[in-house]
């Protein structure tokens, strides 16, 4: 089978290039279609028809020659719609789109399909063939209201002032800032370039950056740009969830433009808002005020928005990480150069006792001692010293327990008199020794106080607290009280709940800690001052043991102190097993539980 080809095509065009008449048997009004026109690759019209002509103001003989050279109906973004032409002609691939036309003062939306002039074989295709219709039509260009659009349709603003230098000023913008924030992964720095370099090519009046959390309701502004006769905005914040704006934008990722109260002095501003983001998650806002005079942000111009608040977004992602990673390293050294200090001050204090140890035993060995009173002595003491290394090792495992989660505790009644009477048998000998006094208080009652706790656990922490306050302490005493704090119920006790808790207080005279040092007593390996464990001894894990085993009880403990040399006061609560009748109501708090 043999087909003919026939290659020959219809002249549609005029060779003249007017416009051609609308008449039954016109080649465009064959179409059916509201606007129609032709071009060649440089966008030049060669032929042109439209319902509503009367917006041109042209004379209908020079019509085409009045387009091109008076350019009274172009796209606003001409380098995006030629860019789109060369395209379409190389491709020889129809396409539709939307986009915005200026038509003498006016702006217009339109929806077009432009569709190549298929050439004949071998040739080139130059000429397209363009159909569409009007979508809305706005007032003159200084006019535009923004506010009439909906926000599917609504197309931020920037202020210009020509149409076609737009793209290539954000083009150079975003290179620019591009360039400033990769140099530097300093937060501050990026923010303030970032204001700063906006602010001073677009000419704005203020601009401003917020970073953004996930988890806040909040945002404030960490960086402004603003001319010198405008309050500052830095350091204030903003409310996002009472500004629907803001939380589309930061939803939506897209630019918009709203009205925001700057300046009690003056009415609201517009600003054109635009949300930074990384993975397509929000991490920042950028806020820049727009001129009364503007023109509505092209296809181009909104993609090179969001490409800056792509970058922007990046960038403070990862200088956010490297914060983060800087912060971990610096902690993680913090913690080796901790457990390094913490193994030579162990390794100190068990070495003391057990070189001890061994001095007296070998005394005795070599029949050093001149009478069984003095050998007596010397075990004695060999005895004290492997008590000591014991509860240094004890302090370690316990430690090791508590870290890796194996710390388990049996909850019993206790007899508060009972374990009060235990810690001052065991600490007032020390006390005395030092000329310290030893005051224990307890409350006023008919009858037994008893806590809900482990016995062992609760005379480990006391006698660690008498410890240290007596260790620390040169002159004075130290005190040991209890005070009740009863739970009053507005309603009946659910059967498990407890009555009440009693606040155990251990107050010395002694050497005290500074304010800005207390915040390291509890944490682990950590001691306010290595220089003193020399001189006065311990491993620096009583507290924290302390700490932890009152946690597992149900407690707190907190440590007070009003600086060096004014002593100190470390306090720790348990759960009352049963509430005591009391002799006199002065005798304890009250809280109320709702």
């Amino acid at each position: 089978m043999t087909i003919t080809a026939n290659t020959q095509l219809p002249n549609l065009f005029s060779q003249n290039r007017e416009s051609i008449p609308r008449t039954t048997n016109g080649a465009l009004l064959t179409l059916g279609s509201e606007l129609v026109y032709t071009q060649d690759r440089s966008g030049r019209y060669l032929t042109f028809d439209w319902q509503h002509s009367e917006l041109l103001d042209l004379k209908t003989e020079k019509r085409i020659d009045t387009l091109n050279e008076s350019e009274n109906f172009t796209p606003v973004d001409k380098v995006a719609y030629l860019e789109r032409l060369h395209r379409i002609l190389t491709s020889l691939v129809p396409e539709r789109v939307q986009c915005w036309f200026k038509c003498s003062q006016e702006l217009l939306e339109l929806e077009l399909t432009i569709t190549p002039m298929m050439p004949r074989l071998g040739q080139t295709a130059t000429t397209v063939l363009v159909m569409g219709r009007l979508l809305q039509a706005t007032a003159k260009a200084q006019e535009v209201n923004q506010a009439s659009i909906s926000p599917s349709q609504q197309e931020p603003a920037l202020p210009s002032p020509s149409v076609p230098q737009a793209s290539p000023q954000h083009q150079k913008l975003l290179n620019k800032i591009t360039r400033n924030i990769r140099r530097t992964l300093d937060l501050d720095v990026i923010w303030q370039q970032t204001v700063d370099t906006l602010g001073k090519v677009l000419k704005l009046e203020r601009c401003i950056i917020c970073p953004y959390q996930l988890s806040s309701s909040k945002v404030q502004v960490i960086a402004e740009y603003h001319q010198p006769d405008l309050d500052p905005m830095l350091g204030s914040e903003i409310d996002i969830s009472s500004e629907p704006a803001f939380t589309q934008a930061l939803t939506t990722l897209e630019p918009m433009v709203i009205e925001m109260p700057v300046q009690i002095s003056s009415g609201p501003q517009k600003f054109l808002l635009v949300a930074t983001s990384y993975q397509d998650q929000a991490n920042g806002l950028v806020a820049l005020s727009l001129n009364d005079e503007c023109y509505l942000l092209t296809e181009t111009e909104r993609e090179l928005t969001k490409e800056l608040a792509d970058q922007l977004g990046t960038a403070i992602a990862h200088a956010t990480l490297y914060k983060e990673l800087e912060a971990a390293r610096q902690k993680a050294e913090e913690a080796s150069r901790l457990k390094s200090e913490f193994l030579a001050n162990v390794s100190h204090e068990i070495r003391t006792p057990l070189n001890g140890m061994i001095g007296f035993l070998k005394l005795i060995l070599e029949g050093m001692a001149d009478d069984p009173e003095e050998q007596n002595q010397f075990l004695t003491e060999a005895h004290q010293l492997s008590l000591h290394l014991l509860n240094i090792l004890n302090d370690i495992l316990d430690i090791a327990k508590i870290e890796a989660g194996k710390m388990e505790l049996d909850c019993a009644p206790v007899k508060l008199n009972e374990l009060f009477s235990d810690v001052e048998s065991f600490t007032r000998p020390q006390a005395e020794m030092r000329n310290l006094s030893l005051q224990m208080q307890m409350p006023i009652t008919s009858d037994e106080i008893i806590v809900q706790g482990n016995y062992q656990r609760l005379l480990q922490v006391m006698l660690n607290l008498v410890g240290n306050a007596i260790k620390f302490t040169h002159e004075g005493g130290v005190t040991i009280s209890a005070d009740l704090v009863l739970k009053k119920s507005k309603g009946k006790l659910q059967p498990q709940a407890l009555p009440g808790i009693v606040k155990v207080r251990v107050a010395d005279t002694g050497i005290g800690v500074s304010l800005d040092k207390q915040d390291k007593l509890f944490q682990l390996f950590s001691q306010v001052d290595g220089s003193r464990t020399r001189h006065y001894g311990g491993t620096g894990l009583g507290l924290t043991i302390s700490q932890k085993l009152i946690e597992a009880m149900g407690g707190e403990v907190h440590f007070y102190s009003l600086g060096e040399g004014l002593g100190s006061t470390v306090t720790f609560t348990v759960p009352l097993y049963q509430q005591p009748v009391l002799c006199s109501p002065s005798e304890c708090e009250i809280e109320t539980l709702n």
